[in-house]
Protein backbone atom coordinates (compact mmCIF):
# COMPACT_ATOMS: atom_id res chain seq x y z
CA UNK A 1 0.00 0.00 0.00
CA UNK A 2 0.80 3.25 -1.16
CA UNK A 3 1.64 5.78 1.58
CA UNK A 4 1.01 9.33 0.69
CA UNK A 5 1.76 12.73 3.15
CA UNK A 6 -1.56 14.71 2.75
CA UNK A 7 -0.62 18.69 2.34
CA UNK A 8 -0.10 20.11 5.92
CA UNK A 9 -2.75 22.45 6.45
CA UNK A 10 -0.59 25.04 8.88
CA UNK A 11 -2.61 28.08 7.62
CA UNK A 12 -5.50 28.52 9.86
CA UNK A 13 -8.67 28.57 8.34
CA UNK A 14 -10.55 32.05 8.40
CA UNK A 15 -13.83 33.24 8.51
CA UNK A 16 -14.62 34.59 5.11
CA UNK A 17 -14.70 38.33 4.43
CA UNK A 18 -14.56 40.81 2.42
CA UNK A 19 -10.93 40.68 1.07
CA UNK A 20 -10.53 36.84 1.65
CA UNK A 21 -7.24 35.76 2.29
CA UNK A 22 -5.95 39.19 2.74
CA UNK A 23 -6.85 38.89 6.13
CA UNK A 24 -4.49 35.79 6.56
CA UNK A 25 -1.20 37.80 8.57
CA UNK A 26 0.87 35.55 6.95
CA UNK A 27 -0.24 35.71 3.31
CA UNK A 28 -0.13 38.84 3.28
CA UNK A 29 3.14 39.43 4.34
CA UNK A 30 4.15 37.01 1.39
CA UNK A 31 1.83 38.65 -1.16
CA UNK A 32 3.42 42.78 0.23
CA UNK A 33 6.57 40.71 -0.75
CA UNK A 34 6.11 38.97 -3.85
CA UNK A 35 4.36 42.34 -5.05
CA UNK A 36 7.33 44.51 -4.15
CA UNK A 37 9.50 42.21 -5.76
CA UNK A 38 7.46 41.01 -8.94
CA UNK A 39 7.48 44.97 -9.49
CA UNK A 40 10.91 45.52 -9.55
CA UNK A 41 11.13 42.18 -12.16
CA UNK A 42 8.27 43.68 -14.58
CA UNK A 43 10.35 47.22 -14.85
CA UNK A 44 13.98 44.72 -15.46
CA UNK A 45 12.19 43.08 -18.19
CA UNK A 46 12.18 46.15 -20.04
CA UNK A 47 14.90 48.00 -18.53
CA UNK A 48 17.59 45.26 -18.71
CA UNK A 49 17.38 44.81 -22.74
CA UNK A 50 16.50 48.91 -22.54
CA UNK A 51 20.30 49.12 -20.90
CA UNK A 52 21.91 46.26 -23.54
CA UNK A 53 20.56 48.84 -26.36
CA UNK A 54 20.67 52.06 -25.58
CA UNK A 55 24.06 51.85 -23.23
CA UNK A 56 25.68 49.22 -24.75
CA UNK A 57 24.77 49.15 -28.58
CA UNK A 58 23.96 45.49 -27.97
CA UNK A 59 22.54 43.53 -30.91
CA UNK A 60 19.22 41.47 -31.39
CA UNK A 61 20.99 38.46 -31.00
CA UNK A 62 22.54 39.94 -27.54
CA UNK A 63 19.34 41.04 -26.51
CA UNK A 64 18.25 37.63 -26.63
CA UNK A 65 20.97 35.57 -25.29
CA UNK A 66 19.96 37.88 -22.49
CA UNK A 67 16.55 36.10 -21.92
CA UNK A 68 18.12 33.08 -22.38
CA UNK A 69 20.48 33.58 -19.55
CA UNK A 70 17.96 34.06 -16.84
CA UNK A 71 16.33 30.58 -17.51
CA UNK A 72 19.56 28.34 -18.41
CA UNK A 73 19.83 27.63 -14.53
CA UNK A 74 16.61 25.71 -14.87
CA UNK A 75 18.38 23.31 -17.38
CA UNK A 76 21.39 23.13 -15.49
CA UNK A 77 20.98 22.75 -12.04
CA UNK A 78 17.09 22.36 -12.28
CA UNK A 79 16.64 18.86 -10.77
CA UNK A 80 18.99 18.86 -7.94
CA UNK A 81 17.25 22.04 -6.32
CA UNK A 82 13.75 20.43 -6.14
CA UNK A 83 15.31 17.53 -3.88
CA UNK A 84 17.09 20.15 -1.77
CA UNK A 85 13.93 21.98 -1.40
CA UNK A 86 12.73 19.17 -0.07
CA UNK A 87 15.01 18.77 2.46
CA UNK A 88 15.58 22.08 3.66
CA UNK A 89 13.81 24.63 5.29
CA UNK A 90 12.00 26.80 2.45
CA UNK A 91 11.43 30.38 4.08
CA UNK A 92 15.62 30.30 4.55
CA UNK A 93 15.91 29.69 0.97
CA UNK A 94 13.42 32.16 -0.13
CA UNK A 95 15.25 34.84 1.97
CA UNK A 96 18.73 33.90 0.53
CA UNK A 97 18.00 33.91 -2.62
CA UNK A 98 16.09 37.75 -2.19
CA UNK A 99 19.38 38.88 -0.74
CA UNK A 100 21.26 37.68 -3.59
CA UNK A 101 19.24 38.68 -6.75
CA UNK A 102 19.22 42.33 -4.75
CA UNK A 103 23.14 42.29 -4.82
CA UNK A 104 23.59 41.38 -7.95
CA UNK A 105 20.71 43.61 -9.47
CA UNK A 106 22.81 46.67 -7.54
CA UNK A 107 26.15 46.14 -9.22
CA UNK A 108 25.17 47.22 -12.77
CA UNK A 109 24.19 50.75 -12.13
CA UNK A 110 27.00 50.67 -9.90
CA UNK A 111 29.36 49.58 -12.82
CA UNK A 112 27.75 51.96 -14.85
CA UNK A 113 28.74 54.60 -12.48
CA UNK A 114 32.30 53.66 -12.36
CA UNK A 115 32.30 53.13 -16.29
CA UNK A 116 32.31 49.74 -16.12
CA UNK A 117 29.52 48.16 -17.52
CA UNK A 118 29.41 45.38 -20.04
CA UNK A 119 27.73 43.19 -21.80
CA UNK A 120 29.30 40.17 -19.89
CA UNK A 121 28.60 41.72 -16.74
CA UNK A 122 24.82 41.69 -17.69
CA UNK A 123 25.29 38.01 -18.63
CA UNK A 124 26.67 36.92 -15.50
CA UNK A 125 23.84 38.95 -13.72
CA UNK A 126 21.28 37.63 -15.47
CA UNK A 127 22.82 34.25 -15.32
CA UNK A 128 23.29 34.47 -11.32
CA UNK A 129 19.17 36.09 -10.50
CA UNK A 130 18.15 33.21 -13.15
CA UNK A 131 20.24 30.60 -10.61
CA UNK A 132 18.32 32.27 -7.55
CA UNK A 133 14.92 32.34 -9.16
CA UNK A 134 15.53 28.30 -9.81
CA UNK A 135 15.43 28.11 -5.82
CA UNK A 136 13.12 30.60 -5.14
CA UNK A 137 10.03 29.73 -7.29
CA UNK A 138 10.61 25.92 -6.69
CA UNK A 139 10.18 26.94 -2.82
CA UNK A 140 7.58 29.45 -3.33
CA UNK A 141 5.73 26.70 -4.78
CA UNK A 142 6.05 24.53 -1.86
CA UNK A 143 6.07 27.19 0.95
CA UNK A 144 1.81 28.48 0.14
CA UNK A 145 0.39 25.18 0.34
CA UNK A 146 2.31 24.76 3.55
CA UNK A 147 0.70 28.38 4.45
CA UNK A 148 -2.94 28.04 4.11
CA UNK A 149 -5.35 25.10 4.08
CA UNK A 150 -5.95 22.92 0.55
CA UNK A 151 -8.99 25.48 0.12
CA UNK A 152 -7.63 28.43 0.56
CA UNK A 153 -4.75 27.16 -2.20
CA UNK A 154 -6.68 28.66 -5.05
CA UNK A 155 -7.75 31.80 -3.54
CA UNK A 156 -3.83 32.26 -2.90
CA UNK A 157 -2.77 31.45 -6.21
CA UNK A 158 -5.43 33.57 -7.94
CA UNK A 159 -4.37 36.60 -5.82
CA UNK A 160 -0.81 36.22 -6.14
CA UNK A 161 -1.19 35.78 -10.03
CA UNK A 162 -3.87 38.85 -10.35
CA UNK A 163 -0.67 41.17 -8.71
CA UNK A 164 1.77 39.77 -10.75
CA UNK A 165 -0.86 40.96 -13.63
CA UNK A 166 -0.62 44.08 -12.11
CA UNK A 167 3.00 44.68 -11.83
CA UNK A 168 3.48 43.45 -15.29
CA UNK A 169 1.27 46.43 -16.11
CA UNK A 170 2.75 49.30 -14.16
CA UNK A 171 6.11 48.11 -14.21
CA UNK A 172 6.94 48.12 -17.87
CA UNK A 173 5.90 51.81 -18.19
CA UNK A 174 7.97 52.56 -14.46
CA UNK A 175 10.84 50.84 -16.40
CA UNK A 176 10.01 53.25 -19.77
CA UNK A 177 9.22 56.62 -17.98
CA UNK A 178 12.71 56.05 -16.09
CA UNK A 179 14.63 55.24 -18.72
CA UNK A 180 13.51 58.29 -20.97
CA UNK A 181 13.39 60.67 -18.10
CA UNK A 182 17.06 59.51 -16.16
CA UNK A 183 18.74 56.67 -18.07
CA UNK A 184 17.36 52.97 -17.91
CA UNK A 185 20.28 51.90 -15.86
CA UNK A 186 18.69 53.40 -12.83
CA UNK A 187 15.29 51.50 -13.37
CA UNK A 188 17.20 48.44 -12.40
CA UNK A 189 17.57 49.72 -8.67
CA UNK A 190 13.75 49.15 -8.31
CA UNK A 191 14.31 45.37 -8.55
CA UNK A 192 17.15 45.69 -6.09
CA UNK A 193 14.78 47.58 -3.81
CA UNK A 194 11.93 44.92 -4.54
CA UNK A 195 14.25 41.77 -3.81
CA UNK A 196 14.92 43.21 -0.03
CA UNK A 197 11.38 44.17 0.65
CA UNK A 198 10.32 40.60 0.11
CA UNK A 199 13.18 39.58 2.42
CA UNK A 200 12.20 41.34 5.22
CA UNK A 201 8.42 40.12 4.24
CA UNK A 202 9.58 36.18 4.79
CA UNK A 203 11.52 36.86 7.90
CA UNK A 204 8.75 38.64 9.12
CA UNK A 205 6.30 35.58 8.50
CA UNK A 206 4.99 33.95 12.01
CA UNK A 207 3.74 30.51 10.62
CA UNK A 208 6.05 27.33 10.92
CA UNK A 209 7.14 24.66 8.49
CA UNK A 210 6.40 21.36 9.46
CA UNK A 211 10.16 19.59 9.55
CA UNK A 212 11.16 17.24 6.77
CA UNK A 213 11.38 13.83 6.69
CA UNK A 214 14.57 12.56 8.48
CA UNK A 215 14.10 9.32 7.24
CA UNK A 216 13.84 10.57 3.40
CA UNK A 217 16.32 13.30 4.07
CA UNK A 218 19.07 10.09 4.50
CA UNK A 219 18.46 8.73 0.98
CA UNK A 220 20.72 9.57 -1.59
CA UNK A 221 19.66 13.05 -3.62
CA UNK A 222 19.72 10.96 -7.27
CA UNK A 223 16.76 8.70 -6.02
CA UNK A 224 14.89 11.50 -4.65
CA UNK A 225 15.59 13.15 -8.02
CA UNK A 226 14.34 10.26 -9.95
CA UNK A 227 11.07 9.55 -7.60
CA UNK A 228 10.21 12.63 -9.16
CA UNK A 229 10.47 12.20 -12.53
CA UNK A 230 8.80 8.90 -12.28
CA UNK A 231 5.75 10.74 -10.53
CA UNK A 232 5.98 13.04 -13.53
CA UNK A 233 6.34 10.82 -15.92
CA UNK A 234 4.23 7.98 -14.91
CA UNK A 235 0.94 10.51 -14.31
CA UNK A 236 -1.14 11.27 -17.47
CA UNK A 237 -2.01 15.00 -16.59
CA UNK A 238 0.97 16.03 -15.22
CA UNK A 239 2.85 14.68 -18.34
CA UNK A 240 0.47 16.18 -20.85
CA UNK A 241 0.44 19.38 -18.70
CA UNK A 242 4.65 19.22 -18.61
CA UNK A 243 4.84 18.86 -22.45
CA UNK A 244 1.96 21.85 -23.40
CA UNK A 245 4.26 23.74 -20.65
CA UNK A 246 7.73 23.56 -22.66
CA UNK A 247 6.13 23.52 -26.63
CA UNK A 248 4.30 26.95 -25.17
CA UNK A 249 6.86 28.49 -23.98
CA UNK A 250 9.48 28.17 -26.94
CA UNK A 251 6.80 30.51 -29.06
CA UNK A 252 5.90 32.77 -25.74
CA UNK A 253 9.35 33.44 -24.88
CA UNK A 254 10.45 33.55 -28.43
CA UNK A 255 8.16 37.00 -29.48
CA UNK A 256 8.86 38.05 -25.85
CA UNK A 257 12.61 38.09 -26.07
CA UNK A 258 12.51 40.52 -29.16
CA UNK A 259 9.40 42.26 -28.13
CA UNK A 260 11.22 45.26 -27.13
CA UNK A 261 13.50 45.12 -30.11
CA UNK A 262 10.50 44.89 -32.25
CA UNK A 263 8.62 47.45 -30.91
CA UNK A 264 11.62 50.02 -30.51
CA UNK A 265 13.80 49.17 -33.74
CA UNK A 266 11.27 48.05 -36.19
CA UNK A 267 8.14 50.07 -35.05
CA UNK A 268 9.53 52.89 -33.86
CA UNK A 269 8.57 53.58 -30.67
CA UNK A 270 10.37 55.49 -28.03
CA UNK A 271 11.46 54.02 -24.75
CA UNK A 272 8.50 55.39 -22.48
CA UNK A 273 6.04 54.00 -25.34
CA UNK A 274 7.81 50.67 -25.22
CA UNK A 275 7.41 50.36 -21.61
CA UNK A 276 3.40 51.92 -21.84
CA UNK A 277 2.79 49.18 -24.97
CA UNK A 278 4.01 46.24 -22.57
CA UNK A 279 2.05 47.17 -20.08
CA UNK A 280 -1.12 47.58 -21.63
CA UNK A 281 -0.65 44.01 -23.18
CA UNK A 282 0.12 42.71 -19.40
CA UNK A 283 -3.07 43.94 -18.49
CA UNK A 284 -4.79 40.66 -19.61
CA UNK A 285 -2.81 39.14 -16.85
CA UNK A 286 -4.85 41.07 -14.53
CA UNK A 287 -7.68 40.07 -16.40
CA UNK A 288 -7.03 36.40 -16.31
CA UNK A 289 -6.16 36.16 -12.89
CA UNK A 290 -9.93 37.92 -12.07
CA UNK A 291 -11.19 35.37 -14.29
CA UNK A 292 -9.44 31.97 -13.57
CA UNK A 293 -11.68 30.93 -10.84
CA UNK A 294 -15.13 32.36 -12.35
CA UNK A 295 -14.11 30.25 -15.44
CA UNK A 296 -12.89 27.11 -13.44
CA UNK A 297 -15.96 26.84 -11.53
CA UNK A 298 -18.62 27.25 -14.43
CA UNK A 299 -16.73 25.09 -16.62
CA UNK A 300 -15.08 22.91 -14.70
CA UNK A 301 -11.02 23.17 -14.07
CA UNK A 302 -10.46 20.50 -16.97
CA UNK A 303 -12.37 22.28 -19.54
CA UNK A 304 -11.27 25.87 -18.39
CA UNK A 305 -7.98 25.17 -18.92
CA UNK A 306 -8.27 23.97 -22.07
CA UNK A 307 -10.67 27.18 -22.60
CA UNK A 308 -7.85 29.23 -21.39
CA UNK A 309 -4.66 27.91 -23.39
CA UNK A 310 -6.64 27.44 -26.69
CA UNK A 311 -8.54 29.88 -27.77
CA UNK A 312 -7.17 32.74 -25.98
CA UNK A 313 -3.11 32.13 -27.53
CA UNK A 314 -3.93 32.37 -31.60
CA UNK A 315 -5.06 36.46 -30.68
CA UNK A 316 -1.05 37.14 -30.69
CA UNK A 317 -0.73 37.03 -34.03
CA UNK A 318 -2.46 40.19 -33.97
CA UNK A 319 0.99 41.70 -32.21
CA UNK A 320 3.22 41.63 -35.53
CA UNK A 321 0.72 43.54 -36.90
CA UNK A 322 1.98 46.34 -35.01
CA UNK A 323 2.91 49.56 -36.74
CA UNK A 324 2.64 53.44 -35.88
CA UNK A 325 -0.91 55.05 -35.55
CA UNK A 326 -3.99 52.75 -35.49
CA UNK A 327 -2.50 49.23 -35.87
CA UNK A 328 -0.86 49.84 -32.36
CA UNK A 329 -4.67 49.37 -31.32
CA UNK A 330 -4.33 45.39 -32.27
CA UNK A 331 -1.16 44.81 -30.99
CA UNK A 332 -2.21 45.40 -27.79
CA UNK A 333 -5.85 43.94 -28.02
CA UNK A 334 -3.77 40.54 -28.86
CA UNK A 335 -1.21 41.10 -26.38
CA UNK A 336 -4.56 41.32 -23.84
CA UNK A 337 -6.04 38.51 -24.42
CA UNK A 338 -3.16 35.79 -25.61
CA UNK A 339 -1.82 37.22 -21.63
CA UNK A 340 -5.34 36.73 -19.71
CA UNK A 341 -5.20 32.96 -21.40
CA UNK A 342 -1.54 32.04 -19.99
CA UNK A 343 -2.19 33.94 -16.84
CA UNK A 344 -6.04 32.49 -16.38
CA UNK A 345 -4.16 28.91 -17.18
CA UNK A 346 -1.49 29.16 -14.66
CA UNK A 347 -4.00 30.00 -11.84
CA UNK A 348 -5.92 26.61 -12.94
CA UNK A 349 -2.37 24.63 -13.53
CA UNK A 350 -0.49 25.99 -10.30
CA UNK A 351 -3.37 25.18 -8.31
CA UNK A 352 -3.67 21.44 -9.65
CA UNK A 353 -0.30 20.86 -8.96
CA UNK A 354 0.39 21.86 -5.56
CA UNK A 355 -2.99 20.08 -4.37
CA UNK A 356 -2.78 17.15 -6.39
CA UNK A 357 0.73 16.20 -5.86
CA UNK A 358 2.21 14.81 -2.71
CA UNK A 359 3.02 17.29 -0.34
CA UNK A 360 6.59 15.41 0.81
CA UNK A 361 7.71 15.48 -3.36
CA UNK A 362 6.08 18.60 -3.72
CA UNK A 363 9.35 19.96 -4.67
CA UNK A 364 10.75 17.74 -6.61
CA UNK A 365 7.31 17.15 -8.72
CA UNK A 366 7.18 20.91 -9.32
CA UNK A 367 10.86 21.04 -10.39
CA UNK A 368 10.94 17.86 -12.69
CA UNK A 369 7.67 19.95 -14.34
CA UNK A 370 9.41 23.33 -14.78
CA UNK A 371 12.75 21.91 -16.02
CA UNK A 372 11.04 20.62 -18.88
CA UNK A 373 8.64 24.03 -18.98
CA UNK A 374 11.03 26.54 -18.18
CA UNK A 375 14.15 24.45 -20.00
CA UNK A 376 13.16 25.37 -23.43
CA UNK A 377 12.47 29.16 -22.81
CA UNK A 378 16.42 29.76 -23.50
CA UNK A 379 15.88 27.40 -26.92
CA UNK A 380 12.70 29.93 -27.52
CA UNK A 381 14.95 33.08 -26.45
CA UNK A 382 17.88 31.83 -28.53
CA UNK A 383 16.23 30.54 -31.33
CA UNK A 384 13.91 33.89 -31.91
CA UNK A 385 17.37 35.74 -31.59
CA UNK A 386 18.96 33.93 -34.33
CA UNK A 387 15.87 34.21 -36.58
CA UNK A 388 15.77 37.90 -35.77
CA UNK A 389 19.02 38.51 -37.05
CA UNK A 390 18.96 36.08 -40.42
CA UNK A 391 14.86 36.95 -41.33
CA UNK A 392 14.29 40.19 -39.47
CA UNK A 393 12.31 40.75 -36.24
CA UNK A 394 8.94 41.06 -38.17
CA UNK A 395 8.61 37.63 -39.40
CA UNK A 396 9.89 36.05 -36.47
CA UNK A 397 7.76 37.60 -34.42
CA UNK A 398 4.77 36.29 -37.23
CA UNK A 399 6.74 32.67 -36.46
CA UNK A 400 6.64 32.53 -32.84
CA UNK A 401 3.33 34.30 -32.53
CA UNK A 402 1.87 31.21 -35.14
CA UNK A 403 3.41 28.38 -33.32
CA UNK A 404 2.18 29.69 -30.17
CA UNK A 405 -1.12 29.87 -31.40
CA UNK A 406 -1.08 26.02 -32.14
CA UNK A 407 0.18 24.96 -28.70
CA UNK A 408 -3.17 24.69 -27.25
CA UNK A 409 -3.77 21.39 -29.24
CA UNK A 410 -1.37 19.57 -26.90
CA UNK A 411 -3.94 19.29 -24.16
CA UNK A 412 -6.41 17.99 -25.94
CA UNK A 413 -4.20 14.67 -25.72
CA UNK A 414 -4.58 12.55 -22.77
CA UNK A 415 -7.17 12.22 -20.07
CA UNK A 416 -8.06 16.42 -20.14
CA UNK A 417 -10.29 16.62 -22.86
CA UNK A 418 -13.10 13.69 -21.41
CA UNK A 419 -12.79 15.72 -18.05
CA UNK A 420 -15.39 18.42 -16.73
CA UNK A 421 -12.90 18.80 -13.31
CA UNK A 422 -8.65 18.18 -12.94
CA UNK A 423 -9.06 15.16 -10.08
CA UNK A 424 -8.03 16.00 -6.91
CA UNK A 425 -5.19 13.29 -6.31
CA UNK A 426 -3.46 10.40 -8.19
CA UNK A 427 -5.84 7.32 -9.21
CA UNK A 428 -3.07 5.40 -8.21
CA UNK A 429 -3.52 6.36 -4.47
CA UNK A 430 -6.95 6.10 -4.92
CA UNK A 431 -6.38 2.20 -5.87
CA UNK A 432 -3.56 1.68 -3.04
Amino acid sequence: MTVVEAAPATGAQHPRRRGGLFWHRDFRLLWIGQATSKFGSSVTSVALPLVAIATLGATTFQVALLAAATWVPWLIIGLPAGAWVDRLPRRPVMVICDIVSALLFLSIPVAAWLGALTIGQLLVVALGAGTASVFFQTAYQVYLPALLTSQEVPEGNAKLQGTEAVTQVAGPGAAGLIAQAFGAVLALLADAIGFLVSAVCLLAIRAREPRSDEKRRSTSLRREIGEGLQFLLRDPYLRVLAVFGSVSNLGLIGYQAILVVFLADEVGLSPGLVGGLIGGMSLGGVLGAVLATPIARRYGTARGLILSELVAAPFGLLIPLAAPGPRLVLAVLGGVILVAGVVAGNVIKGSFRQTYTPHYMLGRVTVSMQLLNFGTIPIGALLAGALGTALGVRPTMWIMTGGLALTGLILLVGPIRRDRDLPSRPASIDQA
